[in-house]
């Protein structure tokens, strides 16, 4: 009978000690199921943090909506449900919901506008197009403006697909910029409206050079800003390898030719801990702080290409912090499996 006691109450207490180490760090991954293309943000109108990411795990990438994960702290999330539904919220797209973007933008009134940036396979043209839904709340309900934004190769640009959008807001100007491109890099200045491209400003943008063993430019592309630079950020090879990994450069202007920096991998595999393809990410900065994150999807490991002839679509995302040398270059960011530490409280801007 005391061993049965004992056995009762060892199980009883099972499940607190792993919700107690659980607060402690995230971990990695930090969402359920797979995911992968994250793009993290801070919202000044909840005082949360929110992932917005490619619903993955569907053979082909065909994935077809949306999902927003929220959270107080980096370390506790939860999920908010579908925010955008290509097949029954967006008229001229009929799949490949990937890698999506969200700015939240301070309205003149003082409430807040949010802007999603999606890429979906465009109907009407047969291929990839890119396309903004607009919400008053990070959760939604999210409105598609009813047709794409951007759908044809840039000037001078041979092959290569319209997805894997990214936009930015320069705290110098306060002007706002999008950047897409697969197989090329293109940026534009946004329209006061947000939902246009500036007419003339398309800039073709894409780093020179590199091997797949560094800084060659495939696709993913990332822009911050940070002590009077522009950095940007990129994934090299193919989404399915686990050598896929993040690059990057930096600029004096948002649509500046961008110097590849003299080490540029920013995050890489790690066989011995089974982490593989670490790439595709956003930047968080803390408002108010010098204190950075980067988040970024991995491959599981049970899905590696050649052992498997799936490879690429079933993908985790994953957080880990960012540090900067005195001379603002990156430090290279060493994946874990334990993620990050509870942030601390966020001050809202006001």
């Amino acid at each position: 009978m005391r061993k049965m006691l004992l056995a009762a109450l060892m199980l009883l207490t099972l499940p607190l000690a792993a919700k107690d180490k659980a607060k402690k760090t995230s971990g990695n991954p930090i969402l359920p199921e797979f995911h992968a293309d994250p793009e993290v943000l801070f919202s000044n109108q909840t005082g949360k943090f929110y992932i917005y990411s490619t619903t993955d795990g569907a053979a082909g990438w065909g994935g077809y909506y949306f999902t927003v994960f929220s959270s107080p702290d980096l370390v506790n999330w939860t999920h908010e449900g579908i925010m955008l539904n290509l097949n029954t919220d967006v008229a001229w797209a009929s799949g490949n919901a990937w890698a999506p973007c969200i700015e939240e933008v301070k309205q003149k009134d003082g409430t807040y506008k949010y802007y999603f940036y999606f890429s979906g396979h465009d109907t009407k043209r047969n291929r990839k197009s890119i396309g903004v839904a607009v919400a008053d709340t990070p959760t939604g309900p999210f409105k598609d403006l009813g047709h794409p934004i951007v759908y044809d190769l840039p000037e001078g640009v041979r092959g290569g697909q319209q997805i894997d959008v990214d936009v930015f807001t320069d705290p110098v100007s306060g002007k706002h910029y999008l950047y897409w491109g697969n197989g090329y890099m293109a940026g534009a200045e946004l329209n006061d409206d947000m939902v246009s491209l500036k007419p003339g400003t398309t800039t073709v943008m894409t780093p020179k050079g590199g091997t797949l063993q560094d800084y060659a430019f495939r696709e993913g592309a990332y822009v911050f800003y940070r002590n009077g630079k522009y950095y940007f950020h990129w994934s090299v090879d193919d989404t399915g390898s686990p050598n896929y990994h993040v690059a990057y450069g930096t600029s004096t202007s948002p649509l500046g030719k961008i110097e590849v920096a003299k080490d540029p991998i920013v995050l890489i595999q790690n066989p011995g801990k089974d982490i593989y393809g670490p790439a595709h990410n956003s930047v968080l900065q803390i408002p108010g702080r010098d204190e950075w994150y980067i988040v970024y999807h991995r491959i599981h490991k049970g899905y590696l290409f050649p052992q498997r002839m799936d490879p690429g679509f079933h993908r985790q995302v994953c957080i880990d912090r960012m540090y900067f040398n005195e001379d603002g270059t990156i430090r290279r960011v060493i994946p874990t499996q334990e993620g990050v530490a509870p942030v601390k409280k966020v001050k809202r801007a006001k």
